[in-house]
């Protein structure tokens, strides 16, 4: 990670991404996402504020609410994580964090899909697997609803995938 990228800076953070995903299918002010993240109003505005600073975020719409001025922001779509090589390994830490808290919340009865794998395959297999699993976090995407809306349950979905370097390979005479 690079001390000069905002956008790799402001996505290190498990609670900002997560805020992302919040606001996501629509706008939420810094009390909303508090009140939803379990976390204090001067702290979720901070985190608005360096989502807002690595334009991750836009101002959806100011409100007068309470004799205040509320500013309920919005995720920008678009994917700034998919082709970032320079911060892989941050953003990969980062979601493995969140996919541990994720993990802690897993419904006892809710079925799952868990894969991991380091899998050779033909370029032509790679490309449409990967266009597969794009479409379908984008489906998943295109339905996010916002948190806690009625008929709706809350699913966590964490993907990294890519085509790897070759490691090397251990010397095949040697003896194990």
């Amino acid at each position: 990670m690079t001390d000069a990228d905002p956008t790799l800076r402001a996505l290190a953070h498990p609670v900002r991404l997560r805020m992302l995903t919040l606001m996501w299918p629509g706008p939420m002010s810094a009390a909303e996402l508090a009140r939803e993240l379990g976390i204090s109003h001067a702290l979720a505005s901070r985190h608005l504020r360096r989502l807002d600073a690595a334009d991750l975020v836009e101002l959806a719409e100011e409100r007068t609410r309470r004799g205040g001025r509320e500013r309920r922001y919005r995720t920008v779509h678009g994917s700034p994580l998919s082709d970032r090589l320079d911060g892989a390994r941050m953003l990969a830490a980062t979601l493995a964090h969140t996919l541990q808290e994720r993990a802690a919340r897993r419904a006892p009865d809710g079925k799952g899909v868990t894969v991991d794998a380091e899998l050779w395959v033909a370029p032509e297999v790679w490309e449409a697997a990967r266009q597969r699993l794009a479409d379908i976090a984008a489906e998943l995407h295109d339905a996010a609803c916002p948190p806690r809306a009625p008929g709706t349950i809350p699913v966590g979905v964490s993907l990294m995938t890519f085509p790897l370097q070759e490691a090397p390979h251990a010397d095949a005479d040697r003896e194990l």
